[in-house]
Parts: C-alpha cells; structure tokens; sequence
C-alpha cells in the first residue's frame, strides 16, 4: 500500500471526535492528502449497519454474535469500498475505529474472544493499521466529561462495568500489539492530547 494507515480507539467520551476534528483541520493547514472515515460506517452499506448495531430499541434484543457480525460486514464493506482504495491512492488513512474496537467490546467485554471476533474479521486483519491511537481515559471519567450517556446509543447505555471490561479489553491490546497500539493519555484538555497525537504522528513518520 502507498499510503499510510491510521486508527484511533478508545471507550465511549473518551475524545476520539474531538481529537479527529482538531487532527483534520491540523492536516488541511499542511497540505496533507488525507482521508478521515469511521466505524461502523464510512459507506453508505456499513452507515446503515450503523443505525440497526446503535438503535436503542434492540438493547436486549441483539446477540453478541449478531452485534459481532454486523460490525464485521459493516467492516468488510468500509474496507473494500473506501478505506483501500485511499491508502492505494496513497492518502492518509484516519479511521474512528476500527477492529481493535471488536476485540475490546465483543471480544473481551462480551466474552466472545479474541479468536472468534480474529476469525470473523480475517480480511480486515490482512489491513492492520500502521499506527492506533488509543485514548487512555477510564470510563467512569469519560463519562463524567461528557455528562452521562446518550439514551439514544444502545452501546453507551451498557452501563459502566461492561464499559469497565471494555477499557481492559483495550489496555490488553496494548501489551499484545506494543509496536502499533499507542496509549495517548486524554486526561488533560483536548488541546494538550492533540499535541501528544501530532508528537507521535511525527516521531512515526506518519506526518
């Protein structure tokens, strides 16, 4: 691939908005050819996956398999119709999530596993970020910052041991993948976190 592959993660209100907002109008002041997508979305298919996985209305009706799945085709789609066509075009790749968000909530805070959310999500593996981002904030903070859940979020509204086991789940990540997944500690104003994220993008080489 030409271009280079961003990913940033972290639990509900943890900032990942704000910091790709700030990010974006950072790479426009520079010039940089760059792409900033999400997930689940970024195409029109996996945008309306999207609304069926958060839709209040199905909080204890969705399996986790089905929850599991559903991002993965979501996925798979995102993968095929914008996130590879970018890096061939050799842009730079900023994507709200992406598989390592399976592993914390399916995988560990669901109790699917690792090796069934890896097995679901195998073309989406052969694509590893060549950086991720991880906003390090506990979810009891995160919250607080962003004054509660959104009712409308069927995810947000899990309640704040899954989100607990949803911060192990990534903080496991990091010991498993120490030469791409990044702890950014967001405890400070957004402005502070955006300096460290622009400090590792240029130690990396990414920008």
């Amino acid at each position: 691939m030409k271009g280079k592959f961003v990913s940033l993660e972290g639990c509900e209100g943890s900032g990942k908005s704000t910091q790709t907002r700030l990010l974006s109008a950072y790479l426009e002041e520079q010039g940089t050819d760059f792409l900033f997508t999400r997930e689940p979305g970024g195409s029109t298919i996996s945008e309306d996956i999207r609304r069926i996985i958060l839709n209040g209305q199905y909080a204890e009706k969705m399996s986790p398999e089905c929850e599991a799945l559903l991002y993965a085709a979501s996925r798979i789609q995102h993968l095929k119709q914008v996130i590879i066509p970018a890096l061939e075009a050799g842009k730079l790749v900023l994507c709200d999530r992406y598989v390592d968000s399976s592993f914390a909530y399916q995988g560990h805070a669901r109790g699917l596993g690792m090796d069934y959310i890896e097995k679901i999500n195998a073309t989406a593996m052969e694509y590893q970020p060549d950086l991720t981002l991880f906003m390090d904030i506990n979810p009891v903070q995160a919250f607080e910052r962003k004054h509660g859940a959104d009712k409308g979020d069927r995810i947000e509204q899990e309640g704040i041991e899954f989100h607990q086991k949803v911060y192990e789940g990534y903080k496991i990540l990091e010991d498993r993948f120490p030469a791409r997944f990044v702890a950014v500690d967001c405890s400070g104003t957004k402005y502070e976190t955006q300096d460290k994220i622009r400090a590792i993008l240029k130690e990396r080489g990414i920008i």
